[in-house]
């Protein structure tokens, strides 16, 4: 039988050197093979919101406005047989009670909210998370509502938004973010060309 190496600092070393160098390197392989997928994934999802909060189109215009921060607000305007149809904005909010929420929201060419769609959040399962219209009612609220006259609040802060249930927090980030949409959209000029 050979002799068992000796337990010495330098020789765990070297094998501790050796599991992270092949456990990182592993690392970097799965990172590399899934980045696409995600990448897709990402891009799927952000199609469909944008389906979701503006007719059917045939053209779609991109642009952003300038990042506030680390953060930037992307128009996808929307035309039909270059007709201006809507206007879709992937806006954010930092107010969350779980922090940063991102939606979609559409918007007619006279301002008026069509549709929201949201993009990603971390809010608290069965609570904050009912923005998301799979898991509940409360965004219908917003379909049809003009940012004119409907206050972007709710109503505790003497807005027109019903809170969703013990998610205070959760309810005023998604007006915080709807407002952010809707002040841009008026910055922008509107939805008019």
């Amino acid at each position: 039988m050979g002799k068992k190496p000796e337990s010495t600092f330098v020789n765990m070393v070297l094998r501790l050197l050796v599991i992270v160098s092949v456990a990182g390197l592993a690392l970097g392989l799965v990172y590399t093979q899934t980045y696409d997928v995600i990448q897709a994934a990402k891009k799927a999802k952000l199609e469909a919101a944008i389906g979701e909060v503006v007719p059917a189109f045939d053209t779609l215009m991109t642009y952003s406005l300038p990042p506030v921060g680390k953060d930037s607000i992307t128009f996808y305007k929307a035309y039909k047989n270059d007709v201006l149809v809507g206007t879709a904005i992937d806006t954010y909010t930092a107010k969350g009670y779980s922090g940063r929420i991102k939606i979609m929201i559409g918007f007619d060419p006279q301002g008026v909210i069509i549709n929201t769609a949201v993009i990603e959040h971390k809010e608290t399962p069965g609570l904050g998370d009912k923005m998301d219209k799979s898991k509940g009612r409360w965004p219908e609220q917003f379909k049809g509502k003009d940012p004119k006259t409907f206050v972007l609040k709710v109503t505790k802060d003497k807005g027109d938004v019903d809170a969703i249930t013990a998610a205070t927090i959760s309810s005023r980030a998604f007006c915080d973010a709807a407002q952010r949409a809707y002040d841009a959209l008026i910055e922008e000029g509107g939805n008019d060309e």
